[in-house]
C-alpha cells in the first residue's frame, strides 16, 4: 500500500519529579527523552534544564513555566507524554496540562525500578507514581493513554511499539477536529442509508461543505478537450491507470469533472469528498467519478460515492491511523457457505493501492439503467491478499451522538469471478458482526483498509473523541 510521507509530529513532554527522590533520574532521563524521540523522527516540546531543575516539574511554578512552553507551541503539539522516572509530582502533571490549555491525547509511562537498587539513594518509586498521577488526571477530567507494560523503559521494544500507536492516535485525533468534507450533490433519493446529521458532526469538529451538482457539471461542461488544464489532467489520468475500452470522449468528460473537482476542494481547503453518483451524472453528464474519487483516494484526499459523508469521514480517520488509503466498500455477498468470508464489491472507485490490475471501465449493474455507455470512468480490479481494518462511522442523529464500529481480518486470494472492484474478506465471527452491524442501524457501506490499526482507532475514537465505539473481536 502507498504510504504518505510521514510529517514530523511535535509531541510536548513533562517529566515528574519529587524532591526526595535523587535528581540524577530526572537528568537520565531527559537524555534518553531526547534520543529515543529523535530516532523515531518525533519533536520534543520540554522544558530546558535552565527553566526548572533539571527540566522537570515538581511543583506548580514549575508546573506555569512548562504550560507556558506548550501554549507557546500549542498550535503543533499533537499530543503531551508524561514520564515518570520516579514518583513524580501527581499534581504538577495535572496542573501543567491544565494551565496550558491543550486539549490533546496524553500518554503516561512510568520507569521500573531495579531490585538490588531500591535502597533510599536509587529508588524510584514510579510503579505508585504513575497511579497517583492517572487518579489526579481522572480527576481533572483530562483523557489519557497508557503503555501496554505498567512501568517501562524508554528502550523497551514495548515502549517503542506503544509511543509509535500513540503518535498515530494524536494523528487521528488532530485530523478529525478540523477536517473539511465537500459534499457534492443531493444524496441520491434511493439511499436512506446515508443520512447524516452535519449539525452533530459540526459539534465534533467536523466541518460540510456542500455544493449543488449543477454548478459542478456546469463549470465542467464550459470547459473544452482543447483546453491546458483537461489536456493536463487525461495525461494524469492515463498515467494512473489503463483505460482499456474507454472512449476518449468518456475520456475528456472524466477529465473536465477532475479540473472542476480539484478547483472547488483547493478553492474551500477540503480534505475529502463525497459525490453524488447514482443516477445524476449518468443521465446528466454522461460519465461516471469514479476514476477521479480513486486518484484523490490514492493522493490521501479520501472520496465517497452518494453523498455518503459519514462514510468520507470513516475512510480518513483509517487513513490517519495507517498512513495509507482507504476505501469505501459494500458488504454485498456471502462466500459460498463460509460463514467467516464476505464479498466486498462496489462500481469501481477504489484506490488504485488495492487494485494491481486496475483498468478504466465502465458499470455495468448501473449501465442497465442508464445505459452502459454512460458509465465509463469506473474503475475495474480485483484486490488481492492483504491486512484488514475495517470500520464505519455514523452519526445516531434520533439520539445525538457519533457511533463506529471496528475490527480487523484478512483480504483473501480466494477465486472471485465478477466485475468492479471486488475483494474477499475473511472475518472471525462475521455472523456476530453482521449481526451488530443490523441491529444497530449501520449503513451497507464499509470502508477497508490495509492496516491492522483497530486499536488506534479505538482509542482515538472512543477516548478522545467520546464517541460510542464497538471493536469486534477477533
Amino acid at each position: 500500500m502507498k504510504t504518505k510521507t510521514n510529517e514530523r509530529v511535535s509531541l510536548g513532554v513533562i517529566i515528574g519529579n519529587r524532591d526526595f527522590f535523587p535528581d540524577s533520574l530526572v537528568e537520565q532521563a531527559r537524555v534518553e527523552v531526547i534520543e529515543t524521540f529523535e530516532k523515531l523522527g518525533i519533536k520534543p516540546i520540554l522544558l530546558d534544564t535552565n527553566q526548572t531543575k533539571l527540566g522537570g516539574v515538581e511543583s506548580f511554578r514549575e508546573a506555569q513555566k512548562c504550560a507556558e512552553l506548550f501554549r507557546t507551541f500549542s498550535e503543533e503539539i499533537a499530543g503531551v507524554v508524561v514520564i515518570l522516572p520516579n514518583f513524580g509530582d501527581e499534581k504538577g502533571v495535572a496542573e501543567t496540562l491544565k494551565w496550558s490549555g491543550l486539549n490533546v491525547p496524553v500518554l503516561v509511562q512510568a520507569y521500573p525500578d531495579d531490585l538490588n537498587k531500591l535502597d533510599v539513594a536509587r529508588r524510584r518509586d514510579a510503579w505508585c507514581g504513575k497511579i497517583s498521577v492517572c487518579n489526579n488526571l481522572y480527576q481533572f477530567g483530562i483523557k489519557y493513554s497508557l503503555t501496554s507494560k505498567h512501568v517501562v523503559r524508554l528502550s523497551d521494544p514495548s515502549f517503542i511499539a506503544d509511543l509509535q500507536r500513540f503518535v498515530s492516535v494524536c494523528k487521528v485525533v488532530k485530523g478529525l477536529k478540523k477536517v473539511r468534507i465537500g459534499a457534492v450533490g443531493a444524496r441520491p433519493g434511493g439511499f436512506n442509508t446515508v443520512r447524516y446529521s452535519e449539525k452533530i458532526l459540526q459539534r465534533n469538529g467536523i466541518s460540510v461543505v456542500t455544493v449543488d451538482l449543477s454548478e459542478i457539471l456546469g463549470n465542467a461542461n464550459r470547459l473544452t478537450k482543447d483546453d491546458a488544464v483537461v489536456k493536463e489532467r487525461l495525461d494524469k489520468i492515463r498515467s494512473y491507470a489503463p483505460t482499456g475500452r474507454t472512449p476518449q470522449d468518456a475520456l475528456v468528460q472524466i477529465a473536465k469533472l477532475d479540473v472542476v473537482l480539484a478547483d472547488f476542494m483547493e478553492e474551500h481547503a477540503l480534505d475529502a469528498t463525497a459525490i453524488q453518483c447514482w443516477t445524476s451524472l449518468q443521465k446528466n453528464y454522461g460519465c461516471n467519478v469514479c476514476t477521479s474519487m480513486s486518484m484523490m483516494s490514492e493522493n490521501m484526499l479520501p472520496s465517497a460515492c452518494e453523498v455518503d459523508v459519514t462514510g468520507t469521514l470513516s475512510m480518513y480517520a483509517m487513513q490517519l491511523a495507517s498512513g495509507s488509503p482507504s476505501a469505501l466498500v459494500d458488504w454485498n455477498n456471502n462466500y459460498a457457505d463460509d460463514a467467516e468470508k464476505v464479498v466486498l464489491f462496489h462500481c469501481g472507485n477504489w484506490a488504485k493501492s488495492f487494485l494491481p490490475d486496475i483498468e478504466i471501465s465502465n458499470a455495468p449493474i448501473l449501465g442497465t439503467t442508464v445505459g452502459v455507455e454512460n458509465t465509463y470512468g469506473a474503475l475495474a480490479g480485483r484486490t488481492p491478499a492483504m491486512p484488514l481494518t475495517y470500520g464505519r462511522i455514523s452519526t445516531d442523529d434520533t439520539r445525538g451522538v457519533i457511533k463506529a464500529y471496528i475490527g480487523e481480518g484478512m483480504l483473501t486470494d480466494d477465486e472471485l469471478n465478477t466485475f468492479g472492484n471486488r475483494a474477499v474478506a475473511k472475518i472471525n465471527n462475521l455472523e456476530g458482526l453482521m449481526n451488530y452491524v443490523c441491529r444497530n442501524g449501520f449503513e451497507h457501506h464499509v470502508v477497508m483498509n490495509a492496516s491492522k490499526t483497530a486499536g488506534i482507532l479505538k482509542e482515538a475514537l472512543d477516548n478522545y473523541m467520546g464517541w460510542e465505539v464497538y471493536e469486534h473481536q477477533n
